[in-house]
């Protein structure tokens, strides 16, 4: 059974492109050229991911974002023009799975929407191991090992990776990470930057060129996704 897209953007040319490039990998489209329209589309249809894009006719795709967040947990992925860092961080903190810039590579936004959508079936968050290459975390008994030898992390950095690895693939902002760890009145990123430093000196053989823990700049962290179907 082909899984379903809902693609809600009002460019005919990104509308017909994405069409063209979601048939060839069989996914299900369905596309809404304005916010109310997919509004509607959702009291007859069942999607599987959301494609959004930010600027709409209508009603502005954060506002959207917002009601589709309060109504499901589907996999939301942003599509948009805006590449400022500020917008990515609201739309990443208001719920979106993902945020990619236009103009995006094709092999890019299919790569996000294999990630999104396995993320969902995998339901991660009642996982108690998860494996990522040579990595892997165990959540019961808070542990987090590479290459079968454990790492040796402070109360705080495993607080850090297993988050990261609850959304394996997806960007955490920095205050979401901050909020998570040292609570909801932290506002000091000197101590994200010191802890993020530490792990990646004990996960990553070149600091430089980290293999897992990349950072987006301006906007949070991402834990890169080695499991298959990437």
């Amino acid at each position: 059974m082909k899984q379903s897209i809902l693609l809600i953007e009002d460019d005919p040319n990104i509308t017909d492109f994405m069409e063209v490039v979601l048939d060839q990998q069989r996914y299900q489209l369905t596309v809404s050229s304005t916010g109310m329209e997919a509004l509607s589309a959702f009291q007859t249809t069942s999607f599987d991911l959301v494609l959004l894009d930010l600027g709409l006719p209508d009603i502005d795709g954060i506002d959207l974002l917002k009601i589709l967040r309060k109504r499901m947990s589907l996999p939301i992925i942003i599509i948009s023009a805006r590449n400022n860092e500020g917008e990515k961080v609201k739309a990443l903190d208001l719920g979106a799975d993902d945020y990619v810039t236009k103009p995006f590579g094709t092999n890019e936004l299919l790569a996000r929407i294999r990630t999104a959508l396995r993320h969902q079936n995998m339901q991660a968050d009642r996982a108690t191991i998860i494996e990522n290459k040579a990595l892997k975390i165990d959540f019961d008994k808070q542990l987090v090992y590479k290459e079968g030898q454990e790492i040796h992390l402070t109360k705080n950095e495993y607080r850090i990776l297993a988050l990261l690895f609850r959304r394996l693939g997806k960007v955490v902002t920095y205050q979401t990470l901050m909020t998570e760890v040292w609570g909801p009145y932290s506002d000091d990123s000197q101590i994200l930057r010191v802890n993020m430093s530490n792990i990646r000196k004990k996960l990553e053989k070149d600091t430089l060129n980290p293999e897992y823990l990349i950072t987006e700049i301006g906007v949070g962290y991402r834990l890169r996704d080695y499991q298959k179907n990437q």
